[in-house]
């Protein structure tokens, strides 16, 4: 039993052996194994910097401009990659430092949020990168000597949050300083190289993705700003002079891209200001102050003043700290308290080296405006000043131009007076020429009627001596009576043809081309009883009613007497023909021919009213009634010559007008005005 228990000594050289053989298979697969781990691990890490370096340039592919959820993704990615708790991103733009992004705990985001804009001075890294440092790696804060040296930042980070670790990359492009990328450890465990190069990596992504936003937000700027201009330009072109309307699309233009919350435009009057135009949600109390039109006088030290005086743009950073705000200068006060101003811009309007007005935007917060901001509302205060000496200009062309066509106009009534006080010259001398003629033969006429009269009575007492019978006598006595009573007709009829005459002669001695002042009233009351009594002279069985109707004040006007005589008579004429016309259709059943004639008072002007009761007139007869030669009148009535020399004398010869009125059937009234002084010639 005991010998088979034992074991053969080759029996233990042949175990010894297969152990010999077996130790150094095991470790070679546990290196194996771990080789393989290491490498999935890696392949890990590179598929999740893959991934996350992937959703980083979609992010950037989608969000072109906008750097916020760009960010927001290089800073969630670095976290996880690198095993972070906090983690932020910051702008520089060579003044101050701007949060850009932030993740963590919500006390720490907040905390950083609140710091605002903030000064490099006093910064954990920055300094030390603005220094040259590539990248700052703190793998203790509390250990260092910003932290021993009581460095609020790093007592802060440390004290308050619990982190030790701090990782800063900067964000360069060229020479220049961007921002920073800083991730946070709570623990004392320093980033590795692997991780340090990913966050280079990211930081690398971060120029590219801020310079790819510069330069979209250059172009859209530069295309706000094109479009901007183009509206303005448009707008002037369409003004027609008129400038509100460019002032208020400029300024809405100004306060959209500048990002300002309103806007006002005030051009100057000598010390003064005058609101040319206001955009924005203003409160009412302000606007009704300050609306367009208004003049005020600021002090010295509101902004718009000391643009306008230093002929350059003037910026305040916050109005409750400037100075015309601390005086107590009332528009400043206004602008601040009702308005809720804080930052503000004012450029002035230049036009030779001197300020015409000033283009002024205000922000509601405190935040300053950018040089383009600055240089696009100087783009627009020099477009301002284009378009006000646009306007001038047009003002004066438009003034030239009426004075020329006024001139032109004045040259014509003047050549058309000139034409007309010929003919009418003419017209007088012809009438005078007739008037002589007619007079000789109407002199024998009445001379001889008068003698022929008397040598009846001398035939009379003649025959009283002679011996007839008594009807003979009878008949003698009635056929001298007969011829006794016809040459005192011959007589009475020759004498008033000689008054015709002799007034004809005195019409024609005073159209020698003068004008002067005459009372108005009276050149109507004695064209009318000219007109009246030569009616009945000439019209048996006349029976028309005057009536008159005269202003006291009428005055008197610089007229041609004699003209204005003849056109009134040929009026006054019309109308007595019509009411006539109209009383022998109806036969006089219940009709009384009237003729009225008034006058009025215009001020630089005088009325005169010519209205009968008679046949009226259709719209045709209306239309024609002035053209020369037009009559309505049977033949051998009228020559259609008296109501066109009655228009060229009213209205080419005394730039008067004259209007008719009238209904068929019923009335015509004629509207005469004459000027109370007319350039003659």
């Amino acid at each position: 039993m005991k010998r088979r228990g034992r074991t053969s000594g080759r029996s233990r050289k042949v175990v010894l052996l297969k152990a010999r053989k077996t130790r150094p298979a095991r470790r070679s697969t546990a290196h194996l194994q771990e080789q393989l781990d290491r490498a999935l691990r890696e392949r890990d890490e590179a598929l999740d910097q893959q991934t996350a370096t992937a959703e980083i340039l979609q992010t950037i592919n989608e969000s072109p401009g906008d750097l916020t959820p760009v960010f927001d993704t290089m800073v969630e990615s670095a976290m996880r990659l690198c095993q972070a708790d906090y983690g932020h991103v910051y702008s520089y733009d060579g003044k101050l430092l701007h949060l850009v992004a932030a993740h963590g705990d919500p006390r720490y985001v907040n905390w950083i949020k609140e710091s605002g804009p903030r000064a490099p001075e006093g910064s954990l890294t920055f300094t030390r990168i603005l220094g040259g440092e590539p990248l700052v790696h703190l793998a203790d804060i509390s250990k260092d000597v910003s932290y021993r040296i009581g460095n609020e930042r790093a007592k802060a980070i440390v004290d308050q949050f619990g982190i030790h670790t701090l990782l800063t990359v900067p964000l360069r492009k060229e020479e220049t300083l961007l921002g920073g990328f800083v991730l946070y450890r709570l623990e004392a465990k320093p980033f590795s190289d692997k991780q340090i190069s990913l966050v280079q990596n990211f930081a690398a992504q971060a120029v590219i993705a801020m310079e790819n936003a510069r330069l979209l937000n250059e172009l859209r700027e530069s295309l706000q700003q094109q479009t901007a201009t183009a509206d303005v330009l448009k707008a002037i072109a369409g003004s027609g002079g008129e400038l509100a309307r460019v002032f208020e699309t400029m300024l809405e233009n100004a306060v959209r891209i500048c990002e300002a919350s309103y806007g006002n435009m005030w051009l100057c009057e000598g010390e003064d200001f005058r609101t040319a135009a206001l955009h924005g949600p203003l409160p009412p109390t302000f606007v009704e102050k300050w609306r367009s039109g208004t003049l005020f006088s600021p002090g010295p030290e509101v902004p718009s003043v000391r643009a306008a005086k230093t002929r350059q743009p003037v910026q305040v950073a916050d109005l409750r700290a400037d100075q015309a705000y601390l005086d107590g200068d009332p528009l400043a006060v206004s602008g601040v308290e009702e308005a809720d101003m804080r930052t503000t811009v004012a450029v002035p309007m230049l036009k030779e080296n001197r300020a015409v007005g000033v283009i002024v935007i205000y922000r509601k917060e405190v935040r300053a405006f950018s040089d383009k901001q600055i240089e696009l509302l100087s783009n627009f205060a020099a477009q301002a000043v284009i378009a006000i000496e646009n306007a001038r200009l047009l003002r004066e062309l438009r003034q030239r131009t009426d004075d020329l066509s006024k001139s032109l106009e004045e040259l014509r009534t003047t050549q058309d007076r000139l034409v007309q006080t010929q003919k009418l010259a003419l017209l007088g001398q012809l009438t005078a020429g007739i008037a002589h003629e007619i007079k000789n033969p109407l002199n024998f006429v009445n001379n001889f009627s008068g003698i022929s009269a008397e040598l009846i009575d001398e035939l009379r007492d003649a025959l009283k001596s002679i011996s007839l019978d008594d009807k003979a006598r009878t008949e003698i006595n009635e056929l001298t009576d007969t011829l006794k009573s016809n040459f005192d007709k011959v007589v009475h009829h020759g004498r008033r043809a000689d008054a015709i005459v002799k007034n004809m002669l005195q019409h024609s001695r005073e159209g020698s081309g003068e004008h002067r002042v005459i009372d108005i009233n009276a050149l109507v009351e004695e064209s009318l009883n000219l007109a009246w009594h030569g009616a009945r002279a000439e019209t048996q069985g006349f029976e028309v009613k005057l009536k008159q109707s005269f202003d006291p004040s009428a005055g008197g006007a610089d007229v041609f007497p004699q003209d204005i005589r003849r056109a009134l008579l040929n009026l006054i004429a019309n109308g007595f023909y019509a009411a006539t016309s109209r009383r022998t259709e109806t036969n006089g059943a219940d009709y009384e021919p009237t003729l009225t004639a008034s006058t009025k008072n215009l001020g630089d002007r005088v009325e005169v009213r010519i209205r009968d009761n008679g046949t009226g007139m259709t719209p045709d007869v209306k239309e024609k009634m002035f053209n020369p030669f037009f009559t309505t009148k049977p033949t051998g009535e009228g020559t259609g010559l008296g109501l066109s020399i009655s228009h060229d004398i009213i209205v080419k010869q005394h730039a008067g007008s004259i209007e008719v009125d009238t209904h068929f059937g019923e009335f015509t009234e004629i509207r005469i005005i004459l000027p109370r002084s007319a350039v003659f010639v």
